[in-house]
Parts: C-alpha cells; structure tokens; sequence
C-alpha cells in the first residue's frame, strides 16, 4: 500500500502507482526488494535531469537521470519523507509509506524564486515543516556562507528570533529569544552537545565544515530533548551521504578582509547501495579585527583546525551512521582594560602568546535505526570528550578543565494506523568534569541523568495534533576541589560539596492546521526545566573574562518554565507571510546579580532566583510578484521584552530588529546556473531596557551587499559569491556583545569571497 502527501500551493495529478516487485540477487523468491522509483518533471511535463532525490530514514541520496528517472532501492518497510531539490525549483516534500510492495512516485516541481524549508527533524522522528505543531526554522551552512558568516554561530544569528551573544568574532553563542547558554541545547551527530556552556565567554565553538544545515526548534522543546532544553533547540544536521553509486569530491575556500582571514576545507564521500562513507578537514585562521573607526582590537584573533569521517550502511531492516569529530579551536580574549594598551603585535599575527582559550573536542556517535512491519527502533550512542583551557599569560595554563560524557538514547516508534503513531524512549548520561590547572573557578562533579518519555502523534489530510509527557532525574555530585572548598580566606565560605538528586516532570501539546496551498496556524503550550549548572551553583572564584568575583548557590531550586506559541503562515503565488507569538513563562529563574562587597578590588556577584516572564514577536514577510518573477523582496522584525516579577529587566535581551533585502536574479530562473545580486540593511533599535549592570546600547543601522553565482555541470559544481557586511563602516555597539563594557566596538566593514568546487 503506498500513500502521498504533497506540499505545494496546489494539487497536481501524482501519475500512476506502479507495483514493481524485484528480486534481490541471493534472496529467495519470496523476499521483494522494496524501491521507490519515478520520474521528475517540470510543470510543463520536460524531465529534469540532475535532481537529487533523498529518502530520511534510510538516509539515501540519488541523482536523476538524463531523462529525469530515479530509483531508490533495498528499503526497509515504513514510512518515509521524499524530497527533492535542484537549483531554481521549489523543494518539493512529500510522505510516502511502502508496506508490503514497492512504488512508483511522478514529481512535478516548479520553478520558485524563493528558498523552502526542508525536511525538518523532531526528536526521533523526521517530519514535513507543516506537519509538527514546533516553530522550526532551517537554515543551510550554503546560505550561511552567502552571508559572509565567519562562524556557525553568527550564521544562525542571521534568523529571525536568534541573536549572539559574543566577547569577540571566534567567542560567540546563539541567543533563541532571550535564551542562551544552558538554557538552548545544541544537538551534534544524534545526541546532546556539552562544552561548558554555563561561561558567558565559553563560545559554541563549532564549525560549519562538513554541516548541512542547522534547524532551530524555538520554545521548549524538553519533552523529546530532555534537560536544558526550555529555551530552544539548536540540531546541527550532517551532509547527506552522496547518490548511490557514485563518489563524490570538494573542496571551498573562503577569505574575509577586516580579520585578514581563512577558512578552507575539503571532503570525499562516496556511497554504494548498502555502505557510504565520508572524510572531510577544514581549518580557518583569522587575525584581529578593526571596528568601524579603524581601531584595532587586539587579540580578538582566532583559528581552528577541523576532521570529520563516517561510515554508514544499510541492511535490509537496520540503517546505521557511526561518526567521529575532531577539532582544536583557539581564541584570543581581552582579559581587562590593561591589556588593551599593550602594545600591539604584527598587524597579520595570529599568534597565541596573549591570554587565550583552548578547545579541544574528540565525539564518537553511533546513530542506529531497526525497523519491523509497523514500527521503528532508534538506538544512539556516544562519546564526547571536551578539554577547556584558558592561558592567561607565562608559563603555567590556568584553567584546564575536562568534561567527559557517556550517553544513550533509545525509542520506539509504533504506527497505529495509517495517520498515527505513538513513541516511547529513554535516556541516559554519565559526566565527569576534572580540574587540572593552577586556577579553578568550578568544582570537579559528577553528573548522572535518566529519563523516560512518551509522545503520540496524528496526522491527516490538514491536520497534525501531538501530544506528550517525560520524567527527568539529574544527580549533582561536586566534590572538594581547590581554593573553591579550601581556602579559609574566601569570600564564598558557604560553598560546599555536595550530592544532589532534581527531578522535574514535564509535557507538550500542539497542533497545526494546513490547506496545503496557503495557510498554516500552529498552536503549541510545552514545558520545559533544568537545574542550576556548576558556575550557578558552586563557582566560588574570579573570572577575568567577565571581570568580576562569583559565587554560587548551592540552594538552587530547579528552573521551570510554561511556553504559549501561536504562529499563522500564509504563502501564495506572490506572497509569502509567517508571524509568531510567544509568552513565556519561568518559575526560579535563575540569575546573576552584584553585591555591595569586593575582594581583591573585583565586585562580588551572586546567583539568586525570582520568577520572571518572557514574551515576544517574530515576523518574516518574502515578497516575491508573479509578474517580475527575478525580484524578490523579504522583510523580518522582532520584538522581545524580559522582566521579573517585580519588574527588573532579564540581561542579555536583544533589541528590537529590522531587516530587509531585494534580491535581483539576472538569470533564467530555472537552468543549470543561477546569477544574483542582493542588498540589504538591518536596523536595530536602542536597548535601554537592561539589567542593573548592564551597560544600555543605542540604535544603528548595517548595509550590506553582495552576489552569488552557481553552476552546476553533470561532472562538476561550482559556486562563488562575494558578500560585503557593514558596507557603510558604521562604527557600533551590538547590545550583546561583551567587548562594550571594555569600550570596545564591534568589527567594521569586511568584505567575503566563497569559493566551492565540487566534482561528481
């Protein structure tokens, strides 16, 4: 039985459903080899050559033929999401279940000026946008580089609804409304990423070398992910393994004028029917920046050095990815306002000699999925090992911290019927975190975490509900470490070890109504928690980077919040609206706040808790008219307010922004290439509604330019694009950036080039 559910702005004839049954070589006459096969067309009926069609679950790429036809075969029983892409058309998604024969599918795509979200994942399942009741939002590391994005993190920054904060270009974490930090859970290779996050000068500290895409789930998303969660979710999807059959090789390179920076990287992977695999390396080197005055900041340098290899392989009932990543990252930091009169090194020095981190990741993930006749197990596992260290000048490393994490997870996924499934899974995880340095600013602890979960979900024909519960249990356990525990003349005497057990219960349901031509409202109400991190609850030191003394709260209750999300869609042939709603909600918030004592001459600072309430909008409007169907116009604002029951502002909220960029085509729309230029501006409004030591920011407006060009060849790709940002050099402070309390402006104009070729 095969069954279709297109997205597009209208229905068109889906063709014949063909019932091919073939025989695997060495399988009985009664084992079928299921496939999905078909042709791809355009609206007029004319193949399309070179579309890659790809299959989630399985995880299978194919490329059409000359006369448009795919296959796609040796699958596994089940339902699976069909998309497929080439350049100029919109992305065309459909669900496609096969039970117990193989299936011909016709795909029909048309051509589109503008860019469609893909297939977006949600926990354990993969899903059309429209079909989950979660405001995802996608964006792919291509565009991310059509920007002129130095890092990951100022790529995502990019969306509407996500900031940055950052002590610099290289430190930098993205900010999904007024969350960040341990608040955002960031998910690499299929399981939770953890690198000390609870540092506001602890960046993300991840590359886009070898990434996809990356899909932000905002609003709590702690029923499917678990602790830290209650924020928002950041799912940094892998490349797609290459079509079947063939080997695919690339390599891209990047330059940036202000930091005179650059980001190379090279890949092959190759995939068989049953087996792929994948090698890619990358490194990026940059050197300080100048803001919009010509100033130099000094040591706002950074580099990284990046390796990634997988193998897959599919047999006829398990699908399995096993990864393994690499990187070294160092970032220079302004430690305090001596250091910026020292005098300054080379103008290209990428030296680190000054105070600076060092970031070391090793992460080994296993990504499995066994399927029977109705239902699907997913099995992950993995390791990560993550070594902090932070030299702050002579011959010994101040912080050198290990944090090393064990972890599972494991579901079940049953279809009820041909519209409803439900799921059950459990998690686990295993931290240890070590002090090996001359300075320690949190204890050694372990961590444990157990949890259980289940999550129902119904589709129809304009109808998506979902629906769920988990329970989460966390162990902390800190021990006597250093002069956090030891030393009698500390001012944080109260901060002591301890072993502690939180629990939290939590849900999430929603629904979304879609025509499946304009409309698409999605309602949402979900809970999310964590407990305080080691710096919430027992740092006990100095913390140069922020220049103040804190102290911990070893009393922390645990965080807990209630989000409300409302979001309309509407998209016709010319126009394209989408706008959010949310009022979040949080009980023991917790927070940082000054104290009227120093020592050593720094101020003390504090954690505390109140209640507090969140609430914002989000709005993305693509103009695009039939009748210049080259042009293309789109517009975003948002708007978030933070406070606390008695009405004190929550730090680190972003203020209020603008965009808006017209892009010209000055090529066909459809065709093996593809020429645009762009411009565009961001306005961002004064921030005065701040914290008690926050520093208030005024308002400024950024241009920026810049043009793309791709050509895509049977045996090759290539791409260029050059982008400039802050074409005008305007000279500013970003509300969330932590260099304004040093006096220190953000980078001034820089100029891109994006170099890729591909071979096929």
């Amino acid at each position: 039985m095969v069954y279709l559910i297109i997205q597009g702005n209208r229905h068109f004839p889906m063709g014949r459903f063909l019932l091919l049954l073939l025989l695997c070589g060495g399988m009985s006459s009664a084992q079928a080899q299921v496939c999905i096969s078909g042709t791809v067309t355009d609206s007029s009926g004319a193949a399309l050559p070179f579309v890659q069609v790809y299959l989630s679950g399985p995880d299978k790429t194919v490329m059409t033929g000359e006369r448009g036809g795919f296959s796609i075969c040796n699958l596994p029983k089940g339902e699976f999401i069909l998309q497929a892409k080439l350049l100029g058309y919109r992305t065309w998604i459909a669900r496609v279940a096969v039970q117990d024969s193989s299936a011909a599918v016709e795909i029909r795509m048309r051509p589109s000026t503008s860019t469609f979200p893909e297939v977006v994942v949600y926990g354990v399942n993969d899903s059309r946008p429209e079909e989950t009741a979660n405001d995802i939002s996608t964006l792919s590391s291509a565009a991310m580089r059509e920007s002129g994005a130095l890092t990951l993190s100022e790529g995502i920054a990019k969306m509407p609804g996500v900031a940055l904060l950052s002590t610099g270009n290289g430190i930098s974490k993205p900010v999904i409304r007024g969350l960040f930090g341990n608040r955002i859970q960031t998910v690499l290779l299929g399981l939770r990423f953890d690198n000390q996050q609870w540092q506001d000068e602890h960046g993300l500290g991840l590359s886009d070398v070898g990434v996809d895409r990356v899909e932000v789930i905002k609003g709590p998303a702690s029923l499917i992910y678990g602790n830290e969660a209650m924020g928002g979710v950041l799912n940094i999807i892998e490349e797609k393994p290459a079509p079947s059959g063939t080997t695919q090789s690339d390599v891209s390179m990047r330059a940036f004028s202000n930091t005179y920076g650059i980001a190379t990287d090279a890949g092959v992977r190759s995939s068989k029917e049953n087996r792929n695999w994948r090698i890619r390396a990358g490194m990026e080197s940059h050197a300080d920046y100048n803001d919009g005055d010509g100033r130099r900041i000094l040591n706002s340098r950074f580099a990284g050095y990046f390796a990634k290899a997988s193998l897959g392989f599919n047999k006829k009932r398990w699908v399995s990815r096993n990864d393994y990543l690499f990187s070294l990252s160092n970032f220079g930091f302004i430690m305090d306002p001596i250091q910026l009169s020292l005098p300054p090194d080379d103008r290209l020095s990428r030296s680190f000699e000054m105070p600076h981190h060092s970031v070391y990741l090793n992460l080994f993930s296993s990504q499995n999925t066994f399927y029977r006749d109705r239902s699907k197990i997913k099995l992950n596992l993995g390791f990560q090992s993550n070594n902090r260290q932070e030299q702050e000048g002579g011959s010994k490393i101040s912080l050198n911290m290990l944090l090393n994490t064990f972890s599972g997870n494991f579901s079940w996924t049953r279809d009820l019927s041909e519209d409803a499934e439900l799921s059950a899974g459990a998690g686990t995880s295993y931290q240890t975190n070590r002090n090996a340095g001359s300075r320690t600013i949190i204890p050694d602890a372990n961590f444990l975490e157990a949890s259980a979960f289940g999550y129902a979900r119904q589709t129809k024909e304009h109808f998506a509900a979902e629906a769920g519960i988990r329970y989460d249990l966390k162990n902390i356990a800190t021990f006597a470490t250093g002069n956090i525990n030891t030393d009698p003349f500390s001012p944080g005497t109260d901060i002591l070890p301890f072993d502690r057990w939180y629990s939290s219960v939590n849900g999430s349901a929603g629904a979304s109504l879609f025509d499946n031509k304009h409309w698409n409202v999605k309602a949402n109400i979900s809970t999310g928690f964590r407990p305080g991190n080691l710096a919430e609850l027992s740092s006990n030191g100095l913390h140069e980077g922020t220049i103040r003394y804190e102290i911990g709260n070893i009393d922390l209750k645990v965080e807990q919040n209630l989000c409300a999300d409302l979001s309309v869609g509407f998209e016709c042939k010319w126009l394209s609206v989408s706008s959010s709603a949310y009022s979040n909600r949080f009980f023991n918030y917790i927070y940082l706040a000054p104290t009227s004592s120093e020592y050593l001459g720094f101020q003390i600072f504090r954690y505390l808790q109140k209640d507090a309430l969140l609430h914002g909008i989000e709005t993305v409007a693509e103009l695009h008219p039939e009748k210049l169907k080259r042009v293309s116009l789109r517009s975003s604002f948002c708007a978030i307010t933070g406070k606390t029951d008695d009405e004190e502002y929550l730090p680190f909220i972003p203020a209020r922004k603008i965009t808006a960029e017209l892009k010209l085509r000055l090529l066909p729309l459809t065709g093996n290439q593809q020429f645009s230029i762009r411009a565009g501006g961001e306005y961002l409004f004064e921030q005065f509604e701040v914290d008690q030591f926050e520093t208030p920011t005024g308002s400024y407006y950024l241009l920026n330019a810049g043009m793309n060009w791709e050509l895509q060849k049977p045996k090759n790709n290539f791409t260029l694009g050059v982008s400039c940002n802050n074409l005008l050099n305007e000279a500013y402070y970003d509300h969330l950036s932590r260099f304004k309390y040093f006096g220190v402006q953000n980078m001034g104009r820089n100029i891109s080039i994006n170099c890729k070729i591909s071979f096929n």
